[in-house]
C-alpha cells in the first residue's frame, strides 16, 4: 500500500540578487521583477529532486512573527505562498497490474521506464 508523507512551507517570490535574476532572463527572456514567480522555480525543483510534489499553493497576504497567516482587506498584493507538498514513504509500493488484471508485481520506489514505454497500470481502486 502506498504511503505518504506531508510537509508545509511558506515560499516567497523574490528576485533581489543578481544569480536570480539572470536565471529568469535567461531561462524565460523575460526581464525579472521584484516578485516574480518563476524565482522560487530553483527551490521548488530542487524539492522534485527529494521526491516532493506540490498538492497545494496559495498565496497568503502576510506571514507573521509566529507563523500566523494575516487576511486584511489592507494587503492587496503578496509574493508569499503557502503550499503543501507529499512525497511517498520509502518502502511503500504500488501494486501493479499486466493487461490481463493480474497484479504483477509490487514497486518498492518509482522506476525509469524506457522512452516510449507504456506506465504500468493501477487498479482503480487504488487511485
Amino acid at each position: 500500500m502506498e504511503k505518504w508523507e506531508y510537509m508545509t512551507r511558506f515560499f516567497e517570490a523574490k528576485a533581489t540578487d543578481k544569480q536570480m535574476k539572470d536565471f529568469i532572463k535567461t531561462k524565460f527572456g523575460k526581464r525579472p521583477r521584484r516578485f516574480s514567480p518563476e524565482s522560487m522555480i530553483p527551490e521548488l525543483n530542487q524539492l522534485g529532486e527529494e521526491g516532493w510534489e506540490i498538492i497545494h499553493m496559495e498565496p497568503v497576504a502576510r506571514v507573521g512573527g509566529k507563523d500566523d497567516i494575516l487576511f486584511s482587506d489592507d494587503y492587496r498584493w503578496s509574493n508569499t505562498y503557502f503550499c503543501v507538498l507529499k512525497r511517498r514513504k520509502p518502502g511503500s509500493y504500488i501494486p501493479t497490474q499486466g493487461s490481463d488484471g493480474q497484479t504483477l508485481a509490487a514497486q518498492s520506489e518509482p522506476t525509469t521506464q524506457p522512452p516510449g514505454t507504456p506506465p504500468l497500470a493501477i487498479p482503480p481502486d487504488m487511485e
